[in-house]
């Protein structure tokens, strides 16, 4: 058995242990997002820091928690908090938690983040359905020896994020009088904003918002099978006034202000799973 597979088969016998119940879908909540925690009658929440192999969160606007509960009627995993490659994890590491969730049977994964816009239409506090992604800025969390147990060597990527799923999101949307954006999500590393001429650049290449996150997350759920469905919060304008700055108080500040829609669509969404 190899390193990873030990680590995986002990991470989730020690969640075993403390969860007696099974649940389907999973939910990742990015920067200034994690309030949807307080939607879910709770069962169990482990601190990352109790999770044998888990990385711990770093960074200010995510709490560092593996939730059990209910949502909408629904068993759910959550994290409420996400590792991110510029806090000096690995790849593999900050898509590690996916392949545990993948261990305790998660078929559907829900994803979101804080991001900067690119497309010249959006405004702060736009929802933007990730309906692709470019991650050529990003390391590949599959690099290395493929385990066939998590995956096929060479997965496909031609719909990272679940056509179906995005369909109803948009009809949910359409129902609860929500703006929904939709377009190609750009990750990077970070942990700095784009310069000007990487924003132009990201535009030039067809990206609609630019984020640190979630590419990784989506490559190893598609490895593992999973469905995807992934939302951005539009918390800053990257190709914007000369004499404005980002600040990630700002970011947290748009992303909390944005949250009671991005609450709602989730909740909906995961009633009709």
């Amino acid at each position: 058995m190899s390193i990873l597979l030990k680590q995986l088969a002990e991470t989730t016998a020690f969640i075993k242990d403390k969860v007696q119940a099974d649940a389907a879908i999973g939910i990742i909540l990015g920067s200034g997002l994690g309030n949807l925690a307080y939607e879910i009658k709770t069962e169990v929440a482990i601190p990352y820091s109790d999770i044998p192999h888990f990385p711990v969160s770093t960074v200010e606007g995510h709490t560092g928690r593996l939730i059990l509960g209910e949502l909408s009627g629904k068993k759910v995993w959550v994290m409420s908090g996400r590792f991110h490659f510029y806090e000096g994890y690995s790849a593999q590491q900050v898509a590690y938690p996916v392949r545990v969730m993948h261990m305790l049977g998660v078929k559907t994964l829900l994803l979101s983040n804080a991001a900067g816009g690119v497309n010249t239409d959006f405004k702060v506090g736009d929802l933007m359905i990730i309906n692709d992604h470019i991650s050529l800025f990003t390391v590949n969390p599959l690099l290395g020896k493929n385990e066939e147990v998590l995956g096929t060597r060479f997965p496909d990527m031609s719909e990272p994020y679940c056509k179906e799923m995005i369909k109803k999101a948009k009809a949910i949307a359409a129902s609860n009088n929500i703006d929904l954006k939709e377009g190609v999500y750009t990750g990077v590393t970070g942990p700095t904003f784009e310069t000007r001429a990487e924003y132009k650049l990201i535009h030039v290449l067809g990206g609609d918002a630019v984020g640190m996150s979630t590419v990784q997350e989506n490559i190893v759920a598609v490895h593992c099978g999973m469905k995807v469905f992934a939302t951005s919060v539009i918390t800053d304008l990257g190709i914007r006034e000369e004499e404005n700055i980002i600040t990630h108080e700002e970011v947290l500040q748009a992303a909390k202000e944005a949250e009671p829609k991005l609450t709602l669509l989730f909740k909906e969404i995961v009633k009709c799973l």
